[in-house]
């Protein structure tokens, strides 16, 4: 009995600090959800409740990098450019409201990018991106032509709106060869139809994507969550061990005294 309620009493102690930063909203985690706040008004077409929330998120992210926020060059630049294309689409009433999701979206992905390091939101876009590239590829080799470019249109679209995203989490080098296939793909489209030697670019560029998806949907925790679980079941296994050993000692003292009166 002693020991579960002194093994319950360190675990609520290891884990308090954990609660208690979980229920802390973080600056850069608030911009995040200001973020979707703005998409969630552009999908229910109140674009100008989306425009203020994006007005007020340019105010937060300013006093929060002023506060010294060290933001890299590459995701200030991507953050503003994305940032600047939702503004436009929520305040523009020429564009179409799917082109005005596609746009928020994209910032909305962007944030979650810079918060969201492990399995972030934009990899939730594999089987979409797959899918129709899976149909490119099949008009390509059927040599469907109206198919082909109404496919590939809807891909380049979809990888248009994770594009950022990505260039947040993943290396340069990495990305560098992936947009450089998919650029090759929209600039030779005739070549990608007549030539079927050109058909590998289709299957090293699916073979690219696969793998960037599974990589970054694989298992990884946060090391510093290693950390607690490594620490606190050390923990435990401890103080079990500690108290199975004081119970074993007191055990063979009450024999003692037993053995004792035996002998006498």
């Amino acid at each position: 009995m002693k020991a579960r309620l002194i093994v319950t009493v360190i675990i609520i102690f290891l884990l308090l600090p954990i609660s208690v930063i979980a229920d802390e909203t973080s600056p850069v985690d608030r911009l995040d959800q200001l973020s979707d706040e703005a998409l969630q008004m552009i999908k229910l077409h109140r674009y100008e409740d989306a425009k203020k929330l994006l007005d007020y998120f340019s105010e937060q992210f300013v006093e929060f990098s002023a506060k010294g926020r060290s933001f890299t060059a590459d995701e200030l630049r991507i953050v503003t450019i994305s940032y600047d294309e939702a503004v436009q689409a929520a305040a523009n009433a020429t564009i179409k409201h799917e082109e005005k999701i596609n746009r928020v979206t994209k910032f909305r992905l962007v944030m979650d990018a810079i918060t969201s390091p492990y399995e972030p939101l934009w990899t939730e876009m594999e089987s979409p991106i797959l899918t129709v590239f899976g149909q490119v590829k099949e008009a390509a080799y059927e040599g469907n032509k109206d198919q082909f470019h109404t496919s590939l249109n809807t891909f380049l679209s979809l990888y248009d709106m994770i594009y950022p995203s990505m260039k947040i989490n993943v290396e340069t080098e990495r990305i560098q060869r992936i947009d450089a296939r998919v650029q090759f793909l929209d600039k030779y489209r005739s070549q990608i139809l007549t030539e079927t030697a050109s058909h590998m670019e289709l299957e090293a560029l699916e073979a690219d994507l696969q793998m960037l998806f599974n990589d970054m949907t694989e298992d990884e925790a946060d090391p510093s969550l290693w950390w607690v679980i490594i620490s606190t079941g050390s923990i435990i296994i401890l103080t079990l061990s500690y108290v199975g050993w004081r119970k074993y000692k007191g055990a063979r003292e009450k024999e003692k005294p037993l053995s004792r009166r035996q002998k006498d």
